[in-house]
């Protein structure tokens, strides 16, 4: 049985909300700047200004068409994915950490990352939709279904955060378990290999047309979530006390819950399954700008998109030649970072 905790204890305000964002704009905008220049190929802040002149003031500038394809068609874009999957991804540990009262509730904890999976590996491996069909709606469709069969469990148990988290580890487990079996029995060496990438999470097959599909998710999300900002306050409190002060419990818990599983799905069918961004960032933030969801929303969703850009730049740098995937980028940087946060919770009791 997992015991369904408080949060961890929340210190006070270190900064200002105006202080944070301002920082975060101005550090997301150099990790975007580092993001469009560094790489196998590097280019000059003069390029990129001459190619975004061209391509956003139809100016005429002088610059070689192969640099303003890689700036434009592939960096840029890049980029701006990675900032909508990491605020998104950001906004979802937010609102589960609060609707779920567990310190470690975070985007994947309802099994939709499983599911969506699932749904690539069989579009990748079985070949289902006769090709009509891409990765990325197979990985939505997967995450929708895995979404609905957690719902249906855990509302058959009686409901409850407690249950729904256990609902959430059921549904992993099986859905993981069917992704490895088709792996197993029909996947080929080079299919295998493309599946574990996909799957530790890769921007490297990102274009404009993802942009156009994680952006809105993104601006929905985070405009949901701040809506509901009151409510999550009330909801760190206790589903009791949220009622008391007049919260729809039922239907705010099924709004947001729904939102997650959009957000998380939609991040997970572009960009593969990443780690820890949903886990650590409302941590960190939490630390640095306090409890309060209406800050804590829009601080953690600007955190989320500067990590994410980071560790793109990181996963196309640290070995010469080669990208890893960016999960693995998050997760060595996610998973010490949470402990420290752990440690100085624990020293702060």
């Amino acid at each position: 049985m997992i015991a369904v905790s408080r949060p961890l204890p929340r210190p006070g305000r270190v900064l200002g909300l105006g202080a944070f964002v301002l920082l975060s704009a101005v550090t997301l905008l150099a990790a975007a700047a580092g993001a469009i220049m560094l790489g196998e190929i590097s280019v000059t802040p003069q390029e990129v200004a001459r190619t975004l002149g061209n391509r956003l003031l139809g100016l005429d500038l002088e610059v070689d068409p192969i640099r303003e394809g890689i700036i434009w068609h592939y960096r840029l874009s890049r980029a701006a994915v990675a900032i909508c999957a990491g605020a998104s991804l950001a906004i979802c540990g937010v609102v589960l950490q609060a609707l779920l009262r567990n310190p470690l509730a975070e985007p994947y904890l309802l099994g939709i990352s499983a599911g969506a999976s699932t749904g690539a590996v069989m579009i990748i491996v079985l070949g289902l939709g006769a090709g009509a069909l891409t990765v990325s709606i197979g990985a939505f469709a997967g995450a929708a279904l895995a979404f609905v069969f957690v719902a249906i469990l855990a509302f058959g148990a009686g409901g409850g955060t407690e249950r729904i988290i256990l609902a959430g580890i059921a549904g992993s487990q099986l859905f993981n378990a069917a992704t490895s079996f088709i792996v197993t029995s029909s996947a080929n060496a080079e299919q295998t290999r493309g599946i574990m990438f996909w799957l530790l999470g890769s921007l490297g097959g990102v274009r404009w047309p993802d942009v156009g599909v994680t952006f809105p998710v993104m601006l929905l999300g985070l405009a949901v979530a701040l809506y509901r900002a009151r409510a999550l306050d009330a909801f760190a409190f206790g589903e009791d006390a949220a009622a008391s002060l007049g919260v729809d419990v039922a239907r705010v818990r099924a709004e947001l819950f729904a939102l997650t599983a959009l957000l998380t799905a939609t991040v997970v069918s572009v960009v593969g399954a990443v780690g820890f961004v949903g886990l650590v960032i409302p941590h960190a933030t939490r630390i640095l700008v306090g409890p309060s969801h209406g800050r804590l929303i829009l601080a953690s969703s600007l955190a989320g998109g500067v990590f994410m850009v980071a560790a793109d730049v990181l996963s196309r740098v640290v070995l010469p030649g080669q990208v890893l995937p960016i999960g693995v980028i998050t997760a060595l940087f996610g998973a010490p970072a949470f402990a420290w946060i752990l440690w100085q919770s624990r020293r702060g009791r």
